[in-house]
Order: C-alpha cells, then structure tokens, then sequence
C-alpha cells in the first residue's frame, strides 16, 4: 500500500497572502502547529504539537525544506513517529497555489504513506488535513478583519 493525500482548497485572497500564510512562522503556528520554519531550501524545521502516545507519536515532526518557487509551491519533508532515527512516517508535504477566479486554489499533496504500518497515520491525517484547511481559511479571514 503506498497512499497519497490530495486535497484542494479555494481561497478568496490573492496567492501573496496566502503564500505569507503558509511561509511565515508565526503565521503558520495559527493555523497548523507550533514551528521554526524558514522558507529557504535545505532549513531544518520542526512542527510540535500535542503528543498521542498511543498512536506512537511523540508530538514532534522533523522536516527539511525540499523546494520554495515563491507563491507557487512549497515542498518539505515530514518525519514523525517512533523516533528521530527510525520514524513510522517518512513522507513529503508539497503545497500548490494557483490563481483563480480572484482567488487562490491551495492544493495540498501529502505522499508517503507505505505499507500497513503507516494505514493509521493516513486515515488519520487525511481528515486532519481538511480541517486544517478550514482553520486556514478562518485565519486568512480574521485577518481580513483585523485589517479592514
């Protein structure tokens, strides 16, 4: 088994902010988890968040910044479970913007779900990735209004 998690989102924000809001630490912690990432290929990053020991998961994801196009794509590595050393999940978040209709669609492609072993963590995080994607939009439009 080799699973892939694919979604798509639209945005009614121009891909500048919704580039800033996948790129900018502090950000970035409003909407998915606390981090110190920078948007330079080769940084290595972490995302912590609350542990779920009984899934084997210690709360922190290792990652590495794969590739950056500004306001195109954004790809990095995400390692977590197990140990540092030996994670149950190896795989690679690469995030997709595209202008339309005065918006911006963000897809997300999360990849590197093998074996049976990895079967929860994908089940998992393929409805997680949804409401983050909400949280996303929430964040962008809480922004709208502190600014207006």
């Amino acid at each position: 088994m080799n699973k892939t998690i694919r979604h798509s989102f639209f945005y009614p924000h121009p891909h500048e902010v919704v580039w800033t809001y996948l790129t900018e630490s502090k950000l970035l912690a409003k909407w998915l988890m606390e981090n110190n990432f920078k948007a330079e290929v080769g940084h290595h990053f972490y995302f912590k968040t609350k542990p779920k020991f009984k899934l084997n998961f210690d709360g922190h994801i290792d990652c590495e910044v794969l590739k950056v196009v500004k306001y195109r794509l954004l790809s990095y590595s995400w390692k977590g479970g197990g140990n540092t050393e030996n994670p149950k999940l190896d795989s690679v978040v690469t995030w997709t913007l595209q202008n339309k209709n005065h918006g911006t669609v963000l897809t997300l492609e999360h990849r590197g779900f093998e074996g049976l072993k990895n079967y929860p963590a994908y089940f998992i995080m393929n409805m997680g990735w949804i409401k983050i994607g909400k949280r996303f939009l929430a964040n962008l439009n809480q922004n709208d209004r502190a600014n207006a």
